[in-house]
């Protein structure tokens, strides 16, 4: 069990953000166990093709199915929406000595089979031994990486990780702390002064001011993940909605509501089970993002979706009406 205990001003300072080389560090988890992280399926299938020629073993070494990652290759974000090429600058620019000590603690790692940590240990010998020159290897990696697996796909992925912040800061604002931490994740929770993540080990950090950072990661799934002092403490969970990331197309509307609103409208307004973008939409939906606008346009003159900026883009989410109305028009359905 981790603990973390929150003072008044720890409460006043949790703020959110999302990392995309996180998301990059994570999703070589999934790689290394797929059936663990069944959810992305369909990413491991479509992704797995095209890292062929990659040599990935310097990451896989590091990056396990279980187990410890060093914290350096997962830096705290700091700012709500980093940049990867600030977050691969900050990775570059590595204290050697960080990461000689954090690949060292690998060989110790209770939750990692001897005979995994045994498989590895030659390579991450090898990249501690010239700590600098893993940097820029492990750095490079990553960008090939990101490039092959992650960017054809970041779009989607931001959207949902964007949503999930919006989500998660408008229940803040309507419930308090209490409807920030309600529905984390199943092994996190809040009694009001601290915060208990069930994991298979043990930890108390007292924050003393420091707040807490909470990052949405695909990814993550199906695990929540904590880092603590020194480093700025932070909760590492799935997002809202992260099920239906790798949907091809929302539900088709009920044929009720299509009737009233026409059948691409009431597309639109289903498809917003989560908040997301013109372009999501758009392309979940097979249509152009202009027709996207309009239609939301429309329903949004009508009460029953809502915009919000996160960022240099906007989020639609359906209102409380919109819920009722496609809640109704389900249950019309025969």
């Amino acid at each position: 069990m981790i603990e973390y205990v929150l003072t008044p001003d720890d409460v006043a300072r949790v703020r959110f953000a999302f990392s995309p080389l996180g998301e990059m560090v994570a999703s070589l988890r999934v790689l290394a166990d797929p059936a663990r992280h069944a959810l992305h399926l369909p990413w491991v299938r479509r992704v797995r093709p095209r890292l062929r020629g990659l040599r990935l073993d310097p990451l896989r070494a590091l990056v396990g199915p279980t187990g410890y990652i060093p914290d350096f290759l997962t830096p705290p974000p700091r700012t709500p929406l980093p940049d990867l090429a600030d977050e691969l600058a900050a990775l570059r620019a590595t204290d050697p000595a960080q990461v000689v000590e954090e690949v060292a603690w690998m060989d110790t790692d209770p939750r990692v089979p001897r005979h995994e940590r045994d498989r590895t240990a030659p390579l991450r010998r090898e990249l501690a031994a010239d700590p600098r020159r893993a940097l820029d290897l492990l750095t490079d990696l990553l960008v090939a990486y990101w490039e092959v697996a992650l960017a054809p796909h970041w779009p989607r992925v931001r959207d949902l990780l964007e949503a999930d912040v919006l989500r998660r800061t408008r229940a803040l604002t309507e419930r308090g702390t209490e409807g920030l931490f309600a529905d984390l994740h199943q092994r996190v929770r809040w009694d009001g002064e601290r915060l208990q993540v069930n994991v298979a080990y043990t930890e108390r950090a007292v924050l003393g001011g420091q707040g807490m950072l909470l990052v949405p990661s695909a990814f993550a799934w199906p695990e929540v993940l904590a880092m603590l002092p020194p480093y700025q403490p932070q909760l590492i969970y799935p997002p809202y909605a992260v099920a239906t990331l790798w949907e091809a197309a929302p539900a088709p509307p009920p044929d009720a509501l299509a009737a009233l609103l026409g059948r691409v409208r009431a597309a639109v307004l289903t498809g917003l089970q989560a908040p997301s973008s013109t372009t999501e939409l758009a392309r979940r939906l097979d249509v152009t993002p202009g027709a996207v606008s309009q239609h939301l346009a429309v329903l949004r003159a009508c009460g029953l979706v809502t915009g919000h900026r996160v960022g240099r883009r906007v989020l639609y989410s359906r209102t409380t009406t919109g819920d009722a109305l496609t809640g109704r028009a389900d249950a019309a359905e025969p």
